[in-house]
């Protein structure tokens, strides 16, 4: 499905039309027959039109407003409110609100327009709502949680292989340098990685199956810092350096603490909808 989604992502993004080389040349690792099976189903299920331009076959995403002509002025009404809304999605509850619909109508729309891959449903993981957005459209952090979850519950255990790595890494560094006879500045500059270095180690480990941003990487350091094993340290051209460090006391592991790669950590407060005590990831992280 994330191929599909890249697919259609790109292809909106050319409203003109973009070509199949130039869809091969995006998606290099995209075998051919793989492609023509993607672009064959988004054809038949109305989101992708194939034409002509100069002799070369171009696709063309169609317009998903277009695709809900002919509808009833209720079906319109649900269709614009899901649009509106973008890749952040909304709650059935709340369509209902906006439209005044009876429960059982509001189903029966929503229904018609998954069949027709109109629209998708994605459960969110900080509120566990069902939420709607338009089929083609890649949901907000907010809803997925990033890589850190996999069907709704946060991966710990992926978080700390990611985090031991990491750490390793770092570790071996200064022992190395340790083995060295050095200046200050060399051994400081020996025992010591960017997050981009960081980064390309573990990709280069291929222990992740998803491929991981820089800064998500920086989010996995980040709690090795509060976990008082590794430091931030000052870089002369604005790059997040680290190095490890030796604590003379232990502290409390705070690796797993679900707080630091919350995606609605910003928002969370003592009072509203994201608080310390309604939280069940910190609940279940307590109670360990």
């Amino acid at each position: 499905m994330e191929i599909e989604q890249r697919v259609i992502a790109l292809i909106r993004a050319k409203p003109k039309g973009i070509s199949d080389k130039a869809l091969s040349n995006e998606m290099p690792d995209l075998k051919p027959h793989r492609r023509g099976e993607i672009i064959n189903k988004l054809v038949s299920q109305g989101h992708v039109e194939l034409l002509k331009q100069a002799g070369l076959l171009v696709y063309r995403f169609k317009d998903s407003t277009k695709l809900v002509k002919g509808s009833t002025n209720e079906e319109k009404m649900v269709f614009k409110i899901i649009e509106e809304v973008g890749n952040k999605g909304i709650w059935i509850g709340d369509i209902r609100k906006k439209t005044n619909l009876m429960p059982s109508q509001l189903r029966t729309i929503l229904k018609n327009f998954e069949d027709k891959r109109l629209i998708k449903v994605k459960t969110s993981v900080t509120s566990n709502k069902k939420m709607h957005m338009l089929y083609h459209l890649e949901p907000d952090v907010s809803i997925t949680g990033s890589v850190w979850y996999q069907d709704n519950e946060i991966e710990t255990e992926f978080i700390d292989v990611l985090s031991q790595q990491c750490y390793q890494f770092l570790e071996q560094k200064r022992e190395n340098m340790e083995s060295l006879n050095s200046g200050p500045i060399a051994a400081r500059n020996a025992m010591s990685a960017s997050s981009e270095e960081i980064w390309k180690f573990i990709s280069d480990l291929g222990i992740s199956k998803v491929k991981l941003s820089i800064k998500e990487m920086e989010m996995i350091l980040k709690t090795l810092i509060y976990d008082g094993k590794i430091e931030q340290i000052p870089s002369g051209d604005d790059k997040n350096v680290y190095k490890s460090i030796r604590p003379l006391v232990n502290l409390s592991g705070l690796i797993g603490n679900p707080c630091g790669l919350c995606p609605v950590r910003k928002k969370c407060s003592d009072e509203g909808t994201f608080t310390s005590l309604s939280c069940q990831y910190l609940r279940e992280w307590l109670e360990q």
